[in-house]
């Protein structure tokens, strides 16, 4: 069945809910919420990534998570969601089970201490070179090939640095992380079996609230759960091992009678 990822946003500026869990008590019962409706893991993050979004230095990323880390060790399954190899390195120390890099680990100089490490990486792939989401025009027919090339190097890179491939998930990314026309984001959906075929690699799906589901659906944020669960139910029918979601309680149960259903279907 597929795993979920509870979504937990200690940031100011997030799209979806940004300065909801800004304090470390609020995110803390509600990343343990998240995990009592069922999520696998949480995946944490205290820098937000979207496009409009302001800069977070290290040391205040790193003062955000560290509270709640503290709480939740022992209790979750914790991911931390950064792109900062400093908070990465800071991270590792507390054996967190998985780092969420969206720039999909491009600082060589962490390798050594990723490969030491038994955390496992979320590998994303990013249309932005730097930092956070970009507003950046794509191409439906090509993106593939611009996944393929990103994933080949990257992780022949890892795997040559010491990082096991089995510690290794793909994600290529959703929304402005692909590109501003919705259609890109379709088309590897669509397609989500090419990647499983080519790297034999369990993919994480991220599509919970993106503006691409919101624009197709003609919804703001807080009406776009419908239309979230509607992607995340077709990911996981193409092959998605991983479903990053903000409302995992609603995920978990569709996935609960879509996975009765087809037992039912193949007896």
């Amino acid at each position: 069945m597929t795993a979920i990822f509870g979504v937990v946003n200690a940031t100011a500026d997030s799209f979806s809910d940004g300065g909801k869990y800004l304090a470390p008590e609020a995110a803390i019962a509600h990343a343990l919420k998240l995990s009592a409706d069922g999520a696998d893991a949480i995946d944490l993050g205290a820098a937000a990534s979207n496009p409009d979004a302001e800069a977070v230095p290290p040391d205040v990323e790193i003062a955000r998570l560290s509270p709640i880390v503290a709480a939740l060790k022992g209790k979750v399954e914790l991911s931390i969601d950064t792109f900062a190899p400093e908070t990465q390195r800071w991270a590792l120390t507390q054996n967190v089970a998985w780092l969420n890099d969206i720039l999909g680990f491009p600082d060589r100089a962490l390798y050594p201490a990723l490969a030491r490490s038994n955390a496992r990486l979320v590998v994303m792939h990013n249309v932005a070179p730097r930092g956070r989401a970009e507003r950046v025009a794509t191409d439906p027919a090509t993106i593939f090939d611009r996944l393929f090339t990103f994933f080949d190097a990257r992780l022949a890179a890892l795997e040559g640095a010491g990082v096991a491939r089995e510690r290794i998930v793909i994600d290529p990314g959703m929304g402005f992380f692909l590109g501003t026309d919705p259609e890109v984001s379709l088309t590897v959906l669509r397609r989500l079996g090419e990647l499983k075929a080519r790297y034999k690699l369990p993919v994480l799906i991220s599509v919970s609230r993106k503006s691409f589901i919101r624009r197709l659906a003609g919804v703001e944020v807080a009406a776009s759960g419908p239309a979230t669960l509607a992607a995340e139910l077709f990911a996981s029918a193409r092959g998605a091992g991983i479903l990053r979601t903000h409302d995992v309680a609603a995920l978990k149960h569709a996935l609960s009678v879509w996975t009765a259903l087809e037992n039912r279907q193949n007896h």
